[in-house]
């Protein structure tokens, strides 16, 4: 089979194609033929090896030769002990830790699949886990007159953050850069700030922040959350995640407000609920642009460097 593979971290000039042997399912193991992958910021951070964080179980070279985790397509062959899936079946899901979407068949766990909505093309379905799930995580405890502001609202998870914080009836301020404001505004942001030329952390209060891109000070983002808001976090540098654990949480206290990192769940349970409103129209699935299996290193770039708006998808002829 085709797979794009890697041997070094680096830029997206490590990648290359190559005919490698298709992977069978052992144990609880599913053998998925892809239809379509989506590019997450975590496939760019472990294509680079930084944070330093993207470097877990493969310190000096990547511990997965194909990246790509967000996965759709049909089930090819079963492990012995699946019971929930059987060839033919149409699924998606999150291989976060195995990888291997960037390729014509991947092996995932039967736990990280469900099974496809039939109203989503295998495109939109791939699109959903890994953001679906931190931006449904995220957003808890928006409500009917809640202010929320959401850091990194133009990728993939921001954009399913809008949508879902306004679900629930709460205020929205989307931050990215110029190039997504009127983005953002389309997802249904009810304001919206480029971070380049104004400072989120002096507006405000917010009663909850979703920090996608954390690399401000702790004291920045408590000055901006009002008396009981929370601030949450889901990726940036290692720094600004360790301040937020550290000096966030006991700062936060002192002031009646609560700065912590979000430990994201995975697996459909924590998916479903976005998919399920995708699939009743209730959320729009936002696909930028879509990219073939040779073009797997333009399309980490465009994820990589900011450019896109909503998701970017790989798709597997």
């Amino acid at each position: 089979m085709r797979a794009v593979v890697y041997d070094r971290y680096g830029s997206p000039d490590v990648l290359r194609i190559e005919d490698v042997s298709t992977p069978s399912p052992t144990g609880r193991q599913v053998l998925v033929k892809i239809a379509a992958t989506s590019v997450n910021l975590s496939d760019w951070e472990t294509l680079r090896g930084s944070p330093l964080y993207s470097r877990i179980g493969g310190l000096r070279s990547p511990a997965r030769r194909t990246l790509g985790s967000d996965i759709a397509g049909r089930v090819d062959a079963v492990g012995p002990a699946v019971t929930r899936f059987r060839p033919g079946d149409e699924v998606y899901g999150d291989n976060l830790m195995l990888k291997g979407g960037f390729a014509e068949y991947a092996i995932a766990p039967e736990s990280v699949l469900a099974h496809k909505p039939a109203a989503l093309t295998h495109a939109e379905a791939s699109a959903i886990p890994q953001a679906g799930a931190i931006a449904w995580q995220g957003i808890r405890g928006a409500a009917a007159g809640k202010r929320v502001l959401i850091n990194g609202a133009g990728g993939g998870s921001g954009s399913f953050a809008i949508q879902v914080a306004k679900q629930f009836g709460a205020e929205v301020t989307g931050v990215d850069n110029a190039g997504k404001l009127a983005f953002m505004r389309s997802v249904g942001a009810d304001e919206v700030i480029d971070y380049r030329s104004q400072d989120f952390t002096r507006s405000g209060p917010y009663d909850l922040i979703l920090d996608l891109v954390a690399h401000r000070s702790v004291f920045d983002y408590r000055r901006a959350l009002a008396p009981g808001g929370r601030y949450r976090c889901v990726g940036g540098s290692v720094p600004a995640l360790l301040r937020v654990l550290t000096i966030g949480a006991a700062a936060g206290r002192l002031t009646h407000r609560r700065l912590d990192v979000l430990a994201v769940k995975e697996g459909p349970t924590h998916f479903a609920p976005v998919a399920g409103l995708c699939a009743t129209g209730d959320l729009t699935i936002h696909i930028d642009r879509s990219f073939t299996l040779d073009e797997v290193p333009e399309a980490l770039a465009h994820v990589g460097e900011g450019r896109a708006l909503g998701k970017v998808v790989v798709t597997v002829v």
